[in-house]
């Protein structure tokens, strides 16, 4: 494994295939696969995703919701091998877009990286939006709609800062924020099990009467949200590859392993307060809409839950500062190729050989829309969430549906990361899941009221027209000279070394 201070010979070799790419290496090489991880699984942050599904997940299906973790854990692995193999071939920075772009064509990778970015940025709001409450609990204030606002602000701004002081410090942090979520999830989870055990392992198999009279499939189906909204973010990996030290190995390893161990993460920390609540009843009722927070108190005491609210508030500024990252490094891209207004100044770079403008826009919009939350409705981080989580997985399945694609037109990867013969079956397989996987995404609620069960969808419809309109209107990139759908190419160019 590469360390964080890489020998010059391997930087002059990542710049070397980067150069083969068409570009010239201006980044420092200042992430080892550790960092590269860190930053993925600070991004993925379980203890973020089960704090926030926990309630869902058992009022929606009862325990047996926790099974979630482990499907969408799996299909969404076979995504991360599909990634490892796109990003061993190009290890360009900005990850969804160049990849779609190289393998496929600039008008879809436009598409797919229009929707993503917006889907990032609204992750980034409502990441800020929802640690706000834990430090509101901290020093026991009441959350307001001012104060979460504040709150929100102060987190995107002390990310752009320390985003903005360089890459080795985004490692550092990353690397903090990666001890607090395994304290916070494993360590807790793991506590609660052994310690403050109050209900068998046979609960995961109970519905405790979710599905009434009907079939549980129906219900079951229904609490899938329980594992979609938790395990994207390793493709933050890649999305920093040109700062990262022999990326072709490092990110796929990186990827995999955001995806293990934060699903082992995962299940150990939901498991960990379904066995530790004392009436699961009331938690699939609703009656207990903020269980959490009542397992800890009950069983960490007045001392042990503040502590577990600083581990948490650090786990959810290290998500922050990653996904603001990740944004940043994306426009950058888009700027680097011209296909975004003020392309020069977002691809401009710091004296820190950072994307100074670009981390200012991934700072300042996320802003905007925090004060959108605040004028809005009740509720409406939650429906602009669920839309940020569509966005990603469509986003996602655009590298995948590209990547199948170039196989079918003879592709063989060439990155020293391959599945081989295995590559054509994982690369369906993950297609197949990811459309799924969007379906119950996309499905309508049952609400009755309009605006709310077809929310998702008319965010996504917005977006997609609004990309569609400036696409034709501005032809961004009509001018670059940035290659496109090259993969069997440069695939044959990097095999003859």
């Amino acid at each position: 494994m590469a360390t964080e201070s890489s020998p010059r010979t391997s930087s002059l070799e990542d710049d070397a295939h980067l150069k083969k790419l068409g570009y010239d290496g201006h980044f420092d090489r200042s992430l080892s696969v550790w960092g590269t991880f860190a930053l993925g699984f600070t991004y993925l942050s379980p203890l973020v995703g089960v704090y926030s599904l926990f309630a869902f997940g058992i009022a929606a299906g009862g325990p047996p919701s926790i099974w979630w973790l482990v499907i969408v854990g799996a299909g969404q692995l076979l995504v991360a091998l599909v990634f490892g193999e796109v990003v061993s071939q190009y290890p360009i920075s900005g990850g969804i877009y160049p990849w779609v772009r190289r393998l496929s064509s600039a008008r879809f990778a436009w598409m797919a990286a229009w929707v993503y970015i917006w889907a990032v940025i609204v992750t980034v709001t409502s990441v800020a939006e929802y640690g706000t409450s834990f430090l509101a609990s901290l020093f026991d204030l009441a959350p307001t709609k001012e104060l979460t606002l504040i709150l929100a602000v102060a987190f995107l701004v002390v990310a752009l800062v320390v985003n903005l002081s360089g890459t080795k410090n985004l490692a550092r942090v990353a690397k903090i924020g990666l001890a607090a979520e395994l304290i916070g999830v494993i360590g807790v989870g793991l506590f609660l099990m052994i310690f403050e055990r109050k209900n068998d392992f046979s609960v995961l198999f109970d519905s405790f009467g979710t599905q009434g009279d009907g079939s549980y499939f129906a219900v079951f189906i229904g609490a899938a949200l329980t594992g979609l909204f938790l395990f994207y973010g390793f493709e933050a990996c890649g999305e920093v590859a040109e700062e990262v030290s022999d990326p072709a190995r490092a990110i796929p390893r990186a990827m995999i392993m955001t995806i293990l161990v934060g699903g082992v993460s995962g299940i150990i920390a939901f498991l960990g307060y379904v066995l530790a609540a004392p009436d699961l009843a009331d938690i699939v009722s609703g009656k207990d809409a903020d269980p959490i927070a009542g397992i800890l108190e009950s069983s960490l005491g007045t001392v042990g839950s503040k502590i577990f609210l600083v581990v948490a508030l650090t786990a959810f500024l290290s998500c922050v500062l990653s996904l603001q990252a990740a944004g940043s490094r994306l426009l950058y891209s888009f700027g680097r190729d011209g296909m975004m207004p003020g392309h020069r100044w977002l691809s401009k770079l710091s004296g820190k050989k950072v994307p100074r403008n670009a981390l200012i826009v991934a700072c300042v919009v996320p802003i905007l829309i925090c004060v959108l939350v605040y004028v809005g409705q009740e509720g409406l981080i939650n429906q602009i969430t669920a839309f940020a989580v569509l966005g990603i997985y469509i986003a996602f399945q655009s590298v995948v549906f590209a990547s199948l694609l170039a196989r079918f037109k003879g592709w063989k990867p060439a990155g020293p990361f391959s599945l081989g013969a295995w590559g054509l079956i994982v690369n369906i397989v993950a297609l197949v899941y990811g459309v799924l996987a969007m379906l119950l995404l996309a499905w309508p609620g049952s609400s009755g009221v309009f605006l709310t069960d077809w929310i998702v969808l008319i965010g996504l419809f917005l977006v997609l027209v609004t990309g569609v309109i400036y696409m034709m209107i501005a032809r961004p990139g009509r001018n670059s000279t940035v290659p496109e759908g090259d993969a069997v190419e440069i695939a044959a160019l990097l095999r003859k070394g």
